[in-house]
């Protein structure tokens, strides 16, 4: 099942509305890449399994 994140559901001073979404370790690499880049975070073990933490599984929309 591929793996979601939504940066709505951590509130920041950037009203980031970014949400990123694929297979588990594309989402923890491209997350922790814009965590790192966007909002000041120090790439390393922590930050990822911070993010790993949250994920939460996508549930496909079908129209």
């Amino acid at each position: 099942m591929r793996k979601k994140i939504d940066c709505r559901d951590y509130p920041s001073e950037m009203n980031c509305t970014l949400v990123i979404v694929g297979e588990e370790e594309e989402v923890v690499r491209a997350a922790s890449e814009h965590a790192v880049s966007v909002h000041g975070h120090t790439d390393g073990p922590e930050l990822r399994e911070q993010i790993r933490a949250a994920l939460k599984d996508e549930i496909p929309q079908h129209a």
